[in-house]
């Protein structure tokens, strides 16, 4: 896999997949509201006389549709390997655009020429669509050649890569003295909430379909808060709930001590995020988590996940406290201390 996305332009591929996908779908789409209008069946070939040759609204648009796809990749994904030269490239691009563009001309121009009609033998294809969507068509190929960047281009996610790597080589202790782990509950509590939520939701929609909706969003986002994601760093404790809210932020100065410990979610107020007093919890399940003393007194309890995550992350939260309450100090005050 690695081999492969070096060997390929990824902005690049991620266009030529879904650029054709996403015109195929346009194409449907607008076929779909002119249906109403439209003989059955379409025609398909014309002489001067109109419609020779006839098919199913539905197999006009699905084969139309597969066409613009497969014409759109059979030529944009030439542009994609980095191997090639970058004028090829650059043509290629263009030249994709240009096609998938000009089939859906065609085929949406045949389409407008029967709207409003009864008979598709008396059809004619729109050539203003045709003559329309064939200019933009190779207009807009033109100018994706000129402006595609077929050269590899550094960005943002190379600064944060050559950063990291520059951090990594200065400071080799630094990567274990990072942890990022997810914790969840366990398997038979969602099993639990999809029983009790999905099938109360399908009894009720019979009667309030919005209300069945309702009751499943719910569950959803009760699920999701049994997720938590955890991440220790020299900067301190950090922990979302759902993987994006951020529920605790502790610096690495404030942690006096961190343990592991085998806690039941009840002493603590229940699963979730809890504050009482003194005392705050983020935990998704009894059992394995770490116990977080800080420099006021307070006390933090995060689900480790299992035994070993919940050690590992107890050890890279003592390790990083007492760094930078070592590097907190003024030179002074380690003189005096020796």
């Amino acid at each position: 896999m690695g081999k492969f996305l070096d060997s390929v332009d990824i902005k690049a591929l991620r266009f030529a997949v879904g650029f054709p996908v996403l015109l195929a779908a346009a194409f449907a789409l607008s076929a779909a509201f002119l249906r109403p209008d439209l003989p059955e069946p379409l025609a398909v070939r014309w002489n001067d006389d109109g419609g020779i040759s006839f098919a199913p609204f539905a197999a006009y648009v699905g084969v139309g549709a597969a066409m613009i796809v497969a014409a759109g990749w059979l030529v944009l994904l030439q542009a994609v390997p980095v191997s090639r030269p970058t004028v090829m490239r650059r043509i290629m691009m263009g030249a994709g655009l240009t096609v998938s563009l000009f089939v859906t001309s065609v085929l949406a121009a045949g389409l407008v020429g029967q709207a409003g009609l009864a008979d598709a033998r008396e059809s004619r294809v729109d050539l203003i669509v045709l003559a329309m969507g064939s200019g933009a068509a190779l207009s807009l190929g033109v100018i994706l050649g000129f402006v595609f960047k077929a050269d590899q281009q550094w960005t943002p996610e190379d600064d944060r890569a050559l950063r990291h790597a520059l951090e990594l080589e200065l400071d080799p202790e630094l990567a274990s003295d990072s942890i990022r782990l997810w914790v969840h509950a366990r398997s038979s509590v969602f099993v639990m909430i999809g029983i009790a939520s999905l099938f109360p939701a399908s009894l009720v929609s019979i009667a309030v379909p919005w209300l069945g909706a309702l009751l499943v969003a719910a569950a959803l986002v009760g699920a999701a808060f049994l997720f938590a994601r955890v991440t220790a760093d020299r900067s301190g404790l950090r922990v979302f709930v759902a993987g994006i809210l951020r529920v605790v932020n502790i610096p690495a100065e404030a942690i006096s001590a961190a343990a592991p410990a085998d806690v039941r979610a009840a002493d603590y107020g229940g699963w979730g995020y809890r504050h009482h007093g003194g005392t705050a919890a983020v935990l998704v399940s009894s059992g394995p988590a770490v116990v977080v003393r800080k420099t006021d007194g307070h006390r933090l309890a995060v689900s480790g996940g299992n035994p070993a995550s919940a050690e590992r992350l107890a050890e890279v939260l003592t390790r990083v406290a007492a760094r930078a309450r070592n590097e907190g100090r003024s030179p002074s005050q380690g003189d005096a201390g020796a």
